[in-house]
């Protein structure tokens, strides 16, 4: 009996040892556990922080790699985004005292010169921030876009025009690659010519050139309305009637129409089904002001722009019909349907009636100004165009003289 129970015995206490032993053992592995990660989470902490040293600036963040894309130059290294050099603090509210790159350098570039290819350009240009309320004081801009083989003839009328407004625009020349000559530094168009290429008639290579505006002068976030004019184009109202015109427009400015005849719907071509129907087929005046979400929607296009190049050639104009159309496919809601720009079509032909000098006079003029009816805002108003063409070099004598009287510029 008495074994018994020492057996009894001797088995509960080896049962309790085992227990004992079971604890001590978990115990342990979760001691060994905790000083693991304790380790792995020091070195991890220490590899991060090596990583931060070398991590980019934020500035590189969202445009990475641009020593690619832009000449080098001494302090700082990127050309193209340079500050103004004005003394005037105020202009420049980015700007690092240690002379570092600042807000500013991505926001307003100076410099126009690039090495970019049209790609790299358009891909830079279609950046949008998420963050739609800007971080600092922004002034609203217009972009005017001259697409011209070299010379303005009627810049001194153009330079009235913009005398006394500097900060409201911005100043972009498209011309023939072999054209070099540069005005003198006194005038707004100054170093404004940007990287072109040569364009030809009816080609693709018109859009191309259009895009190219559009592109450069997006790189600049001050620029809200663009408007592409021509060496023949001439102002028909004073920088700030125009200026609030397009400021203040809920809408931008592309001729669309949809045309019935054969210089219509009968350039349409039926392999460009089905991404784009006869239906959406539309034709417009090539002289355009868009809106800076509308311009971004035209160079980030990579759907439509293919199809044109590959199906509209003449006499199918992709000029005529390219923005014409993609504007009614992506935002019609934001196109008023018409330009901005008069032109005299009644003479036939394929281009338009030639201005000379006996063309210009107050009445003649002052019937572009105010003798059409049309819509702004929702709004019925005689004033519907704010440029016109196409006046010839010898207009401009006859321009300047009235132009004092009736345009309000400085004589």
């Amino acid at each position: 009996m008495k074994r018994c129970k020492i057996n009894v015995f001797i088995e509960q206490l080896s049962i309790r040892i085992k227990r004992v032993r079971g604890r001590s053992l978990n115990f342990t592995t979760t001691i060994f556990l905790c000083l693991s990660l304790a380790f792995f989470i020091m070195i991890l902490g220490m590899f991060i922080n090596n990583r931060a040293r070398k991590f980019p600036s934020s500035d590189e963040i969202y445009f990475p790699e641009l020593s690619a894309f832009y000449p080098k130059s001494p302090r700082p290294s990127y050309s193209y985004f340079l500050c103004n050099s004005s003394s005037d603090p105020s202009l420049h509210p980015f700007q690092l005292s240690n002379g570092s790159r600042g807000l500013r350098d991505w926001i307003a570039p100076n410099e126009l010169s690039h090495s970019m290819s049209d790609k790299e350009l358009m891909w830079l240009a279609s950046m949008v921030p998420n963050i739609e309320k800007y971080p600092y004081n922004r002034t609203q801009k217009v972009a005017f876009m001259f697409l011209t083989r070299g010379k303005l003839p009627l810049g001194p009328l153009w330079e009235k025009f913009f005398e006394g407004h500097a900060g409201l625009y911005s100043i972009y020349l498209h011309t023939s690659p072999e054209f070099t000559e540069e005005p003198p530094e006194s005038s707004v168009f100054y170093k404004r010519r940007i990287p072109s290429k040569q364009v030809e008639w009816g080609q693709a290579t018109m859009v191309d050139a259009e895009r190219r505006l559009l592109a450069n002068a997006l790189l600049d976030f001050s620029n809200e309305r663009f408007m592409l004019l021509s060496e023949t184009c001439i102002p028909l109202f004073n920088f700030t009637t125009i200026y609030n015109y397009l400021i203040n427009s809920n809408h931008s400015f592309v001729g669309s129409i949809d045309d019935p005849r054969k210089m219509g719907r009968g350039r349409y071509h039926k392999r460009m089904w089905p991404m784009i129907s006869l239906s959406d087929w539309r034709k417009g005046n090539q002289w355009f002001e868009v809106h800076r979400k509308l311009a971004i929607e035209i160079v980030s296009d990579v759907t439509y722009y293919p199809i044109f190049e590959n199906h509209c050639k003449p006499p199918c104009y992709m000029d005529e019909h390219y923005l014409a159309t993609l504007v009614t496919k992506i935002q019609p809601s934001m196109n008023s349907n018409r330009s901005i720009t008069w032109v005299d079509w009644s003479r036939g032909g394929s281009h338009p009636t030639k201005l000379e000098r006996k063309d210009v006079s107050e009445a003649f003029l002052n019937l572009l100004r105010q003798g059409f009816n049309c819509t702004y805002n929702g709004i019925t108003t005689t004033v519907c165009f704010l440029f016109a063409r196409k006046f010839q070099p010898r207009t401009l004598e006859p321009l300047l003289r009235i132009a004092p009287v009736l345009l309000g510029f400085n004589p």
